[in-house]
């Protein structure tokens, strides 16, 4: 009965809230890692998020799918930061390495294949940050259309016709 407590945000402890940390804290890093293309801003908005997720966990109304609610929280700290004038001024790229993002090639992996996937993900990070945001959340956390267009206040056919974008720029990267 406690663990059903527990996913459901009932008693709000410390120790609920370290559980769902474990639980979630890599996916989430992951997506802010993608999403941001620097390590250390995504590390910042992943503290936030749990942050957010302890006060939310000691609320009368905790998400009845904490994970679900973490990606939404995730995704809506990342664009609030990439909005923010500070992102918007700030020079320095941050190279994004398929480590960083934690989706190292397997030890089968052959060398061609370890290529292209390096050549993709140089891609993914030089698409517009609506593209890649729209892209990430589509193929690479499974979303549906509808889902990304909800959570992004987007319509139906703006996801799609970003997503075409995106995929367009990946394959005519890819061809050359």
């Amino acid at each position: 009965m406690k663990s059903q407590n527990i996913l459901r945000g009932d008693g709000g402890s410390w120790a609920d809230h370290e559980r769902i940390y474990r639980a979630h804290k890599s996916r989430i890093a992951g997506l802010c890692r993608l999403l941001l293309l620097d390590p250390d801003e995504a590390d910042d908005v992943v503290q936030d998020v749990f942050l957010r997720a302890f006060e939310r966990l000691r609320s009368a109304e905790p998400p009845e799918i904490w994970e679900a609610w973490l990606v939404r929280v995730a995704v809506n700290a990342c664009r609030d930061r990439q909005r923010s004038g500070w992102w918007k001024s700030r020079k320095k790229r941050v190279e994004v390495g398929e480590a960083a993002l934690g989706l190292a090639p397997s030890v089968e992996a052959e060398s061609i294949a370890r290529e292209r996937q390096a050549r993709v993900w140089q891609q993914v990070r030089k698409l517009k940050a609506q593209q890649r945001t729209v892209f990430v959340l589509r193929y690479i956390e499974g979303w549906s259309t509808a889902e990304v267009a909800t959570s992004l206040g987007l319509s139906a056919g703006g996801v799609k016709t970003h997503l075409f974008r995106a995929v367009r720029h990946l394959r005519k990267a890819l061809e050359r």
